[in-house]
């Protein structure tokens, strides 16, 4: 960018002296010979056409060279040196020097949104702390490599797969798995990049090099988001292909035949006309902007931490008429909590004391939240013996008391009358000495950020919202109230899923598109069925990234509403560039042929029509993101 901006600089001094140097050298030395100061300024000129557009000439003469000759670089060449050769120096310069201001604005724009989707993707592990030499150093991960050991604290984040070769601890997965649920991690287990370990140091032997972990999965398919072009684009690019050999032929008609055929007529008006035609011919604001509109609207939401796979995924999210959610981990935190307390012939606060350190040597999600409940400190001196009842629950002594806590599964196996009610979340049902004590409600919570979700699709005019979850119908069914989604499908398992989702996607417009919005390995089905897979998940599960079109990295359902936004202000800028740039390229090819206009409205009609487009989209951009 410096280079480009200090070349357009030079050429532009250059130019001005040139424009200048004749006038100037003819008043102030009158003996000067004749076409002296002339030849001084045509050499000006070319000096300047050359810092500004050499690089130009050489792209068009390589491209000869390799059978690719009607491009933009072909034809800002053969119209800028006709000009010099009809004796227009000035306009030939001028169209080159604007041409390098239109690259840079659109350098500057492409520039700008790599950066957005760099700070999102700044999501890798910060290093691995690695065995060398009998000690662990800490290194940048990309400098491990398979069957090197390395250490994972308490509260690191797992920075390679591997296979645990000495501890054991629990695993955060929910970035890959959208399982809330820790998972056990001894000597042998497989662990993923991207699970955060919460209790013990484990050492762990490489199996992928960092460049195959999930983190760079997700850098490749960013880097390779533009392979995967929208329609307006694909468009764009058929339409340059035959557009260009129209308007060559064109112009070389105009060139030859007029002079040839009409009485009077002056060979070099018509070459100035056919010159003119070519330079307002160059398809630079369509083949720049409408790209580049799509690549900015990808940078966009890169900054609001949504990962777009490709223009087309963004062309197609403006169409959607559908939203269909996964409940856990999507909707919902993922995470449980005590959400009631319902004590019999004891009272509340001794039933949640004698649960809590029942569940005290538990790691299990709803036994962590029962103990976040009790608040206090645990006593174990307080218990005496503890069993953990496969599938069931648990069985301590606690003061000499025999506490059971546990399903209804472990109540009918100890023959113990309980009540058997039914409510959204997981009952947790407590006896002692035999006798029922009561049972504690623990349930899943919604995420603050889903009814704003729900909102904002409202507001951007989706009307038709779904969810579908594995969970119990009453828990799925007070979710979907509580956050006003229009139908609800429970007790669901994978496939019944998508055979839900082929329901749905028969039942919208023929245009409408259906967006999934799931996380984990369980929803990578559906994500590669609907018309748009939206994963939810700061890294999610391998088959989540590759089944998905759209990955929010922030874990916010609001960000669909965003995304949808960002992508209706894309396409509106493409449209908005592709009718601005044909009408004025049209009016004054048109004006060109007649030989109405000049080299000048030329410029300005390929040159001043791409850094219009240019600015419009790097607009766009910055209107979609303040408005979010």
């Amino acid at each position: 960018m410096k280079k480009r901006i200090l070349r357009i600089i030079a050429a532009a001094v250059v130019f001005v002296i040139a424009a200048m140097i004749k006038p100037i050298l003819e008043a102030i030395v009158p003996m000067v010979p004749q076409g002296y100061a002339e030849g001084i300024s045509v050499g000006l000129f070319v000096i300047s056409y050359f810092i500004a557009g050499g690089d130009v000439a050489a792209r068009a003469l390589k491209n000869i060279k390799h059978g690719s000759v009607l491009d933009e670089n072909f034809l800002m060449t053969v119209a800028t040196l006709g000009a010099f050769l009809i004796g227009e120096y000035p306009e030939g310069v001028a169209v080159m020097l604007f041409y390098q201001v239109g690259e840079m604005f659109q350098e500057y724009a492409v520039d700008r949104s790599r950066k957005s989707i760099a700070e999102l993707m700044d999501i890798r592990p910060d290093y691995a702390n690695v065995k060398r030499n009998g000690e662990f150093v800490r290194v940048e991960p990309r400098e491990v490599s398979v069957g090197d050991i390395i250490l994972v604290k308490a509260g690191e984040k797992v920075p390679l797969d591997g296979r645990v070769i000495e501890g054991s601890t629990l695993l955060d997965t929910s970035a890959l798995t959208g399982e809330s649920a820790p998972r056990e991690a001894t000597e042998g287990d497989e662990v993923q990049s991207g699970c955060i370990n919460l209790s013990g140091a484990i050492t762990v032997e490489v199996t992928k090099e960092f460049g195959e972990s999930t983190v760079s999965r997700i850098l490749d398919l960013v880097e390779n988001a533009g392979s995967k072009k929208s329609r307006s684009e694909q468009f764009i690019t058929r339409f340059a292909r035959y557009y260009t050999p129209v308007v060559v032929a064109v112009a070389a008609f105009l060139a030859t035949v007029p002079p040839l055929v009409i009485r009077g007529a002056d060979f070099g008006d018509w070459v100035y006309r056919a010159l003119s035609f070519l330079v307002v011919s160059c398809p630079c604001a369509l083949v720049i902007s409408i790209p580049l509109s799509f690549f900015t609207g990808i940078g966009a939401a890169s900054r609001e931490g949504i990962l777009v796979k490709g223009g087309n995924y963004l062309e197609a999210l403006a169409k959607t008429e559908v939203v269909v959610f996964d409940k856990t981990g999507t909707l919902t935190r993922g995470t449980f909590r005590v959400k009631g307390i319902y004590p019999v012939g004891i009272g509340e606060e001794k039933l949640l004391e004698l649960a809590a350190h029942a569940e005290s040597l538990s790691n299990h999600p709803i036994s962590v939240s029962i103990k976040e409940a009790y608040g206090k400190e645990i006593d174990n001196g307080r218990i005496s013996r503890m069993e953990e009842i496969p599938g069931h629950g648990i069985s301590a002594e606690i003061d000499a008391l025999k506490v059971l806590a546990g399903n209804k599964k472990l109540m009918n196996k100890m023959n113990i009358p309980f009540h058997d009610v039914e409510t959204e979340g997981t009952i947790v049902h407590i006896a002692v000495n035999g006798d029922y004590a009561g049972y504690i409600v623990i349930a899943d919570e919604i995420k603050p950020d889903s009814e704003k979700a729900m909102k904002q699709l409202a507001a951007a005019g989706i009307k038709n919202t779904v969810m579908l979850t594995g969970d119990n119908r009453k828990e799925a069914e007070k979710v979907a109230g509580d956050l006003g989604i229009g139908k609800v499908f429970a007790e669901l398992l994978p496939w019944d899923k998508v055979e839900k989702v082929e329901e749905l996607l028969a039942q919208k417009s023929a245009k409408g598109k259906l967006a999934f919005v799931g996380d984990g390995i369980n929803d990578a089905p559906v994500l590669a069925r609907a018309d748009i897979g939206i994963a939810m998940g700061g890294l999610g599960s391998d088959a989540a990234i590759e089944a998905a079109d759209i990955v929010i990295m922030t874990d916010e359902p609001s960000k669909i509403a965003t995304a949808i936004r960002i992508s209706k202000n894309t396409l509106a800028t493409a449209r908005f560039n592709s009718v601005f740039a044909i009408g004025i390229k049209v009016s004054v090819l048109v004006l060109s042929a007649l030989g109405i206009s000049t080299m000048w409205a030329a410029i300005f009609a390929d040159v001043g029509v791409t850094v219009i487009t240019v600015l419009n989209s790097i607009r766009g951009t910055l209107f979609s993101s303040r408005q979010t």
